[in-house]
């Protein structure tokens, strides 16, 4: 199997890394066939395939990449594009991936501080499990924080680097 825009690659390298990053994701709590599909679409030069390339390219079912996709999907990882004058569905990484799935993890731990917040209220701030509640409120307090201090830090290099704005 060649690459759609014609580049010549060692395609069994290209597997071994495919495979070999998807278990370092996999080892991370990523799913196993999610992390197989975003390890595919990352590195394909096109960023975008076909789910019918993913089964061939993974050697997986179409459900396999259905369901690896709509994962993928909901954690912002990827997209769902339709070709042009097709009904085909291309799925796609973009290059700001990571920054979009980190940026959106800012919502669960805004619901995570809320929880602590009526936790530290409910157990009382001067009881142990309280205190400890208390804690654990204000790492995720200062995770936010320095998340998103971190992000704004990413655009300008990322602008500095690769000149392009930032996400």
């Amino acid at each position: 199997m060649t690459e759609p825009t014609g580049a010549q690659r060692d395609m069994e390298a290209v597997s071994k890394f495919v495979e070999s990053f998807a278990a370092q994701l996999v080892e991370a709590g990523m799913q196993r066939m999610s992390a197989r599909v975003f390890a595919a679409l990352l590195s394909s030069d096109e960023s975008a395939m076909t789910s019918s390339e993913l089964g061939e390219q993974l050697r997986i079912s179409p459900a396999a990449v259905s369901g690896a996709v709509r994962y993928l999907a909901q954690q912002h990882m990827v997209s769902r594009e339709r070709e042009p004058g097709s009904r085909r569905e291309r799925y796609r990484v973009h290059s700001n991936q990571w920054y979009e799935a980190l940026t959106n993890r800012e919502t669960v731990l805004k619901r995570w501080e809320g929880a602590l917040r009526e936790g530290v209220s409910s157990l009382g701030e001067e009881t142990p499990a309280g205190r400890r509640m208390a804690e654990t409120l204000a790492f995720f307090e200062f995770v936010d924080g320095e998340i998103a201090a971190m992000m704004e830090r990413w655009r300008v290099h990322r602008e500095q680097t690769f000149g392009t704005p930032g996400a």
